[in-house]
This record gives C-alpha cells, sequence and structure tokens, in this order.
C-alpha cells in the first residue's frame, strides 16, 4: 500500500449484507500530512483523500482505512485501552512506503451488531514510521482486504486460526453466503454526485448498480504471478486498447510483467493508493503533451494546469471505463507554482518507490481510478469452505462516469460555467514536442534490479538447458570418438581375414597394409623410418644374438600386378629373407625388421651385404617398402 496521502475505502463489517454508509471526512483546517512520504513536503490533506469508517476491537471503536492491497488488521490507541490478549509475538508490516511494528494480540472485533470473537490484530503503539501524525489524519488503523496468503500475521501464528483476515473469519462462519465484497466512492465537489453516498456492501449488491453482475469477470488467478504471497487484486488492460490517452488513441504500452501478453499490462486494484501509479511512460503520454505542464522533481509529480481536461480511459474485459477530467487533474491539494500561481497534480503518477522490485504488475489503479467504477470483489475458493464448490477469485467493475456529463461537470467547476477547453492553450502538444519526466539515477539502479529479480526463473531455466547442451554435445564427440576407433578397430581386423582366407600370401605385403589402417592414435604418432635409422633392428641383427633359431623359409606370394616377389623367378620355387640362397635363385638384398617402431610402414626392408654378384643386374633399390 502506498499513502500519498494515507487513505482508504471505509470498511463496513456485516455478515447479513447489511449496507451501511460512510462519510468522505475532510479536513477543513490545515493539518500538515505528508502527500508523498518520498519526498519532506508536507501539504494539506483534503477531500478525495481518505474514506473512513470506524470498526470496535476489545470495545473500543477506533476509525480505520481500508486497504484491498494487504492482508492484516492494526491499530493505535491513543486514548482508551482495548481489552486484549497479548500473543506474545510481534510482526512488522511493511508497505510501499511505510511501516508499522507491534504485538500480534488477540480480541473481540465488532461492527453493527457482527462480531468475530477472536480476531487476531496487530497492536501498535508507535506510528511514526508510517506518518508523522496519525492522529490528525483522522483514523488509527488499518484493515487489509487482501488474501488469507498475503496475511503476515497468520504466517506469524500458523497453524491458529485465529489469525485468519477478518473477511476469511466472515466468510467462513457465513459459508450461506457470497465471498464478495463491493464498493463505491464518491467525489467531492462533484455537482452530480450531491446525493449519493459511499457504501460497502458484503455479499450484497448496492441499490441502483445491479448491472454489475452482468460485467464480464475478470479472473484473478489467470494473471500471472511468481508467489503466492504476492497474490494481489490485479488484472489485465485489454489488448493494444487498455488505455486510451487524452487525443483519443491508444497509448503504447510495454509491461515488465513476465508471461505478460504483449500489448497488455498488469493492473493492481488498490484502495489504498490517493493517486494510480502508472508506468513513466504512460504517465508522461498523458501529461506530457500538456502546455504549461511540468514534472516536479521534488514531489516527484506532473504539475498540470487546473482549467486543462484531459479524458482517458481504460479498457478491461471489453469494456470501457472512462475516468472524470476532474480525477485525471487533482485540484484537492492546493499546490502553487515558483510565480504562485495555483497548479493541479496529475493524479496518475510516474511509478517510482512503489515500483514491483520482482515485476508482478506494471499499475496501481487506487482513489483516482475507483471513483469511476462501481467495484466488486469475489474471493471465490480464496475463502475455505467445504459446504460449497467456489469459483475461482475475480473482479467485477462497472462504470460510473458518463463522459458527457463530465465535460459538463468540468466547466461548471474549472472554467466557472464557460466552456473555453477547445482554446489554442488547452490544445496537446505534437507528439514530437511531448516532455518527459526525468529518470533519477536510484531508479534507473531498481529498474535494473527488476529487470534481473523479475526474469530470474527464465535466466535460470535459460542457463539450465545451456549447460545441458553443451553436456550432450560433449557426449555425443565422446561417442562418435569412440565409434570411430572402434570401426577402425574392425577395418583392421577385416584386412586380415580376407588376407587369411585368400591363403596367406606374403606376411609383409599383409603387416604393411594392415598397419596402415591401424587406429587413429598410432597413426598420429607415427612417421615413416628410413631404412639407415640407427633405432630399426635387421633380421641379421638379430640373428646376431639369436643363433640358436633356424632360419624362417616361406612359400612364394601370390602374383600381383608389380609384385617384386613374382617379378623374374621362377614359379613354384622357394627361397630365403636371410641366410644361403636356395639353388639357382637370387638372394634378396633385403631383409625384414619385424621390431619396427613404425605402424604405418610395419615391414622395414633393410638392405644387408651379399657374397654374390648378380651378373643379371638387379638392385636392390628397385625394392622399396611402400
Amino acid at each position: 500500500m502506498h499513502h500519498l496521502p494515507l487513505s482508504l475505502l471505509l470498511l463496513v463489517f456485516s455478515v447479513n449484507a447489511i449496507i451501511v454508509p460512510f462519510k468522505v471526512r475532510f479536513s477543513n483546517g490545515a493539518p500538515h500530512t505528508s502527500l508523498n512520504r518520498r519526498t519532506p513536503t508536507l501539504i494539506s490533506n483534503i477531500g478525495n483523500a481518505q474514506y473512513v469508517s470506524n470498526i470496535t476491537l476489545g470495545g473500543v471503536t477506533v476509525p480505520v482505512l481500508l486497504d484491498t492491497g494487504s492482508s492484516d488488521l492494526w491499530s493505535a490507541f491513543p486514548e482508551d485501552q482495548p481489552s486484549i490478549t497479548d500473543l506474545d509475538e510481534s510482526v512488522s508490516l511493511s508497505y510501499a512506503v511505510g511501516k508499522v511494528t507491534g504485538a500480534v494480540a488477540v480480541t473481540t472485533l465488532s461492527f453493527d451488531g457482527f462480531k468475530v470473537d477472536n480476531q487476531a490484530f496487530l497492536h501498535v503503539t508507535d506510528t511514526s514510521s508510517f506518518t508523522s501524525d496519525l492522529e490528525s489524519q483522522g483514523y488509527y488503523g488499518l484493515i487489509g482486504l487482501g488474501p488469507n496468503s498475503g496475511s503476515a500475521i497468520a504466517k506469524k501464528i500458523k497453524k491458529d486460526p485465529r489469525g485468519d483476515t477478518t473477511l476469511s473469519h466472515i466468510f467462513e462462519a457465513h459459508n450461506e453466503t457470497d465471498n464478495y465484497i463491493s464498493f463505491l466512492l464518491t467525489r467531492k465537489g462533484d455537482p452530480s454526485e450531491t446525493s449519493m453516498q459511499g457504501q460497502l456492501t458484503i455479499s450484497e449488491i448496492v441499490p441502483g448498480f445491479e448491472n454489475i453482475t452482468s460485467m464480464p469477470q475478470m479472473d484473478v488467478d489467470k494473471v500471472n504471478r511468481l508467489l503466492k504471497a504476492d497474490q494481489h487484486w490485479q488484472i489485465l488492460t485489454d489488448k493494444d486498447t487498455g488505455i486510451i490517452g487524452p487525443d483519443g488513441q491508444p497509448l503504447k504500452v510495454d509491461s515488465i510483467v513476465p508471461g505478460c501478453p504483449d500489448g497488455q499490462l498488469v493492473a493492481v486494484i488498490d484502495s489504498g493508493f490517493t493517486f494510480s501509479q502508472v508506468p513513466r511512460d504512460i504517465s508522461d503520454q498523458i501529461y506530457g503533451r500538456v502546455k504549461g505542464a511540468y514534472y516536479d522533481t521534488n514531489q516527484e509529480f506532473w504539475m498540470i494546469p487546473c482549467q486543462q481536461s484531459l479524458n482517458i480511459t481504460f479498457s478491461f474485459g471489453g469494456k470501457s471505463y472512462p475516468v472524470h477530467p476532474l480525477d485525471t487533474v487533482d485540484d484537492n491539494f492546493n499546490q502553487v507554482d515558483s510565480t504562485g500561481q495555483k497548479v493541479c497534480i496529475g493524479s496518475f503518477q510516474p511509478i517510482t518507490s512503489a515500483f514491483s522490485m520482482l515485476g508482478h504488475y506494471d499499475m496501481i489503479l487506487g482513489m483516482s481510478f475507483l471513483r469511476n467504477a462501481y467495484t466488486l470483489l469475489n474471493f471465490g475458493n480464496w475463502i475455505d469452505s467445504s459446504s460449497k464448490t467456489q469459483e475461482h477469485p475475480f473482479i467485477q467493475l462497472a462504470s460510473i462516469t458518463n463522459v458527457d456529463q463530465a465535460h459538463a461537470d468540468f466547466v461548471k467547476v474549472r472554467l466557472g460555467g464557460i466552456d473555453t477547453s477547445g482554446a489554442a492553450q488547452y490544445q496537446l502538444l505534437p507528439v514530437d514536442q511531448m516532455k518527459r519526466s526525468p529518470v533519477s539515477d536510484e531508479e534507473k539502479k531498481k529498474k535494473y534490479q527488476e529487470m534481473i529479480l523479475s526474469r530470474w526463473p527464465y535466466i535460470f531455466v535459460g542457463c539450465l538447458v545451456f549447460v545441458l547442451l553443451i553436456t550432450g554435445y560433449c557426449v555425443w564427440r565422446c561417442c562418435c570418438r569412440k565409434s570411430k576407433k572402434q570401426g577402425n578397430s574392425k577395418l583392421g581386423g577385416l584386412f586380415k581375414r580376407n588376407r587369411s582366407e585368400n591363403g596367406g600370401g606374403n606376411r609383409a605385403l599383409e603387416e604393411t597394409e594392415v598397419g596402415f589402417h591401424s587406429q587413429k592414435g598410432d597413426s598420429e604418432n607415427s612417421k615413416y623410418h628410413p631404412l639407415s635409422d640407427s633405432n630399426n633392428l635387421s633380421m641379421q641383427d638379430l640373428h646376431r644374438t639369436n643363433t640358436d633359431h633356424s632360419q624362417r623359409s616361406f612359400p612364394p606370394p601370390p602374383s600381383y600386378p608389380n609384385n617384386p616377389y613374382s617379378q623374374g623367378y621362377h614359379d613354384g620355387s622357394t627361397y630365403s629373407l636371410q641366410g644361403n640362397a636356395a639353388d639357382g635363385y637370387p638372394q634378396s638384398n633385403y631383409v625384414m625388421n619385424p621390431h619396427a617402431m613404425d605402424s604405418v610402414a610395419s615391414v622395414h626392408m633393410q638392405r644387408q651385404p651379399q657374397p654374390h654378384d648378380f651378373s643379371g643386374g638387379y638392385s636392390g633399390n628397385e625394392f622399396a617398402a611402400r
């Protein structure tokens, strides 16, 4: 909840659908109150700012504010002290601006005959952190009308039913009624509303506004949210036409809420805001084209000439909700410019300190909007009830502002009864001349934090997917490498089997072929060793150290094209690669080296000096290992 100044709709507790009128309380003196506690500026708080109702706690009557944006009840007692039971627990309730701290207590709550015997609430003794002068505001406490899941008191005293919210107690104790409330706010200074009173009802429609039951039921649970505790009365604007600006054209929108559909915004219905809070760009589009408008950086408002009529419209569920020009430009706070001329406040302020750090909503529609619609809030299955089936919670809005009548009211109140709204001085500036409100460094920091925090689930999922993809790629590469090695090994074995099945053949040539198809690791580390490599041992060297082994003879190899073994020799003859030559056959000048280190050139032919001199001119150089 945000207090600008502190204000809320009256609360009336009646289980039997009693309609209780309430009055708008005006401060005709000059009490000092902070219009916006983001700045130290204190201004008079008069009219259209606070709606007060009386409740009784522990036998003491106290005026309280109504806040649909929170869920807890708290009260101070400046004079008489109530009869209460302290639970020895303390709670701090934080709002958009300000907080209160107190002791959790239990007492009897009553209003117009309705009674809750054991209602937990926060007994506050120091309200200075909430407002500088609570008593001068005309109220002593606040009651939240949000869902039970948002109650800090209920969380503090878990499993204790006394900690449930006031409305939860009412609906659970009387489950034969529907779980909804409705309220109607009046407008101070509106000549068309002289006889209308603000009202709040429980489980009953205000007479004369029965058409609200035919309005769209806008599902609250449908709106994207990250945490259950952050549930509010929130709805989506219509796509692309959610906000119609002063020139009659749809305003450009861009949601900060993760998952929000394009062209839509998430709006919270919150009676705790005197002025509605909208995205800065929206506020600039509403007020930035007004001649003479300027942004007050101290109070963080748009200041507008009071005679400027601005018509804007919000759309929800396919229905339009025009805003009265007396609400769009507010003259209730006696503001003046640097020359002493009276100026008015743009009541749709840029959202700053109330910024949703987790991106749960885009804007907060407070009293400046709610005075233009009769509002029904249905709690649905937010209320635990075993006796009946509940639907999802929803909101219904019925427009109560007639555009033509609203213009006539503005002319009468602001222009002295003479319609000069079409004069040149009130024409909007071209779009390219639109003024924009400055963004502070602190707000830039908050927006950056919001961008990170509101999207952390998507960032986390993205990082997880990236890690899985990298891991999968690495596993795939390893499998491919392993498969390739296995394939090469099988291919090498196939060559060996083929040679064996073909009857043997030349052993040296077989090993050479297999070596050329060995595993990749071997081939990469292998080099062809020249014949002069001293590291290679010839069969002759081995023979010198192993003289007890006989020489091995081989049958002649099969005839292959260009096979040096089969050229120039007699078919069917045998020969020895080392030792004495067979009769009538030439002795080879080369021997095998089976211990060669090269897996590719697995057969090395070492040239050995021979005692024979062939006149045939045979040269061992013609027989080179390949």
